[in-house]
């Protein structure tokens, strides 16, 4: 058995199994809904200020809520799915972040909002590296990276379907109901995936953490890829908690649009970030076919487009119009769509598939850090700057300035084929100890 435990039965590890593109399609539909549960706020959140009187610091706090228990979560969810299976993790976790959303229907103060906001993003945390795990039960590692693209577009497409329809319940109803519209759709997920939720047959939870050769957790999460990952995406990531609160924000306040065109112009920075995925997807699995090393195919590919796009979002300020204004946020935000689908197969190469659902999620759990930090750094840069858009083209500015450091880093620290070598040849005398220990022969 290889050290990513690719196959838990020999001489089928380049063959993909019946049905992992119907859980492929499940596992897309259910970070359609993530997404949608996230963009939620951000859409509404001119009226929310409105109705319950809120600065811009609180604001910037209500968006940061979401994270404070989110990376602590991926955490513990993440060293479950080494031994559970992950498909009954899925339901519970799909569970949590429908029920959470039904108490903003009604009347709510801000401490309500506050707590259930804080409980979605503890359910939602181990979302995407939970949901990355269980593919990879499906597909061996160089057939990876397009259901990594997929399963990452559904954050896209959360954002691409819910804003239409949550807006025009917002604008023709209340924000209050688009609450209530995702808890009902939450469940209707969860309907669907005890009906046809399966889990993986590549690979065997139970018998890989008995037999599997381990590498040490320092060694693993101390590798430069490893920190690579962590650097490149918490970059990407700063992009894309701004986008979740703010963006909408910034085209009512900023740009002066209304609430309806926004929920409009709001969608084109994920149908631009869905385009970049899916060409990252098929790109990076036709340049490994071609034989090109994972340091190219993966690592060089995801870390490129975020040094062009923090590049094209520094140019912001220095040019006038709001149409301009918004393509270089559309084109600058979305390029950091492609270090989300390379990073995940990257860190498989070379973690044992016992050990790798800790490990996705102790990555998630670190590069959403940003999603605390970079909501409150704009509500506090729009509270104390001379006037509302010249707060919001600063806090913009700081965001290209950390992807472009972000991408530099990847860039330096990205060589997952290499770093297989070096910390599977422990692994390798210990599986060849093991082994010898039960063969029958």
């Amino acid at each position: 058995m290889s050290a990513q435990g690719t196959s838990a039965v020999a001489g089928k590890s380049a063959r993909t199994p019946r049905g992992a593109w119907t859980i492929t399609f499940l596992l897309f539909l259910f970070m359609v809904v993530n997404f949608a549960d996230k963009i939620v706020v951000g859409l509404a959140g001119v009226p929310i200020m409105t109705d319950m009187k809120l600065s811009a610091e609180q604001f910037g706090l209500l968006g940061s809520s979401f994270f404070f228990l989110f990376s602590i979560s991926a955490i513990v969810v993440g060293f479950v799915v080494n031994k559970v299976p992950t498909r009954w993790v899925l339901l519970v976790m799909a569970v949590i972040w429908a029920l959470a959303q039904f108490p903003m229907v009604g009347t709510v103060s801000f401490t309500t909002l506050l707590i259930c906001r804080i409980v979605l993003g503890a359910g939602e945390g181990p979302a995407f590296s939970v949901a990355a795990h269980a593919i990879y039960k499906w597909f061996p590692d160089e057939k990876r990276t397009l259901p990594t693209a997929i399963l990452s577009q559904g954050s896209a497409f959360g954002v691409i379907l819910a804003v239409p329809a949550l807006n025009w319940i917002i604008v023709n109803h209340s924000w209050h109901y688009a609450f209530g519209a995702l808890g009902v759709v939450g469940l209707i997920w969860v309907a669907a995936w005890l009906a046809l939720g399966k889990e993986g047959p590549l690979e065997d939870t139970e018998v890989l953490a008995v037999t599997e050769p381990k590498i040490p957790y320092v060694q693993l999460l101390t590798s430069r890829t490893f920190l690579g990952c962590v650097f490149a995406t918490f970059g990407a990531y700063w992009a894309l908690s701004l986008g979740l609160t703010w963006f909408t924000p910034f085209i009512v306040k900023g740009l002066g649009f209304s609430q309806s065109q926004a929920g409009f112009i709001s969608v084109l920075p994920w149908v631009f970030g869905a385009t970049i995925v899916m060409l990252t997807g098929w790109i990076s699995q036709v340049m490994m076919a071609r034989g090109y090393t994972t340091r190219i195919s993966r690592g060089v590919l995801g870390s490129v487009p975020l040094i062009i796009g923090g590049l094209i979002l520094g140019m912001m300020p220095h040019v006038q119009g709001a149409g301009l204004q918004i393509a270089l946020l559309v084109v600058g935000s979305g390029l950091c769509g492609a270090i989300y689908v390379v990073c995940p197969p990257m860190l498989g190469e070379f973690t044992p598939a016992s050990q790798r659902g800790a490990v996705i999620a102790i990555y998630g759990a670190l590069y959403t850090l940003s999603g605390i930090i970079a909501p409150s750094v704009m509500g506090t840069v729009i509270q104390r700057a001379g006037s509302m858009l010249d707060g919001y083209l600063t806090g913009f500015t700081i965001n290209a300035a950390v992807m472009m450091a972000s991408g530099v880093i990847g860039l330096v620290l990205l060589w997952p084929n290499t770093e297989k070598t070096r910390l599977t040849r422990g692994a390798s005398a210990q599986r060849a100890a093991l082994k010898g220990a039960i063969s029958p022969t």
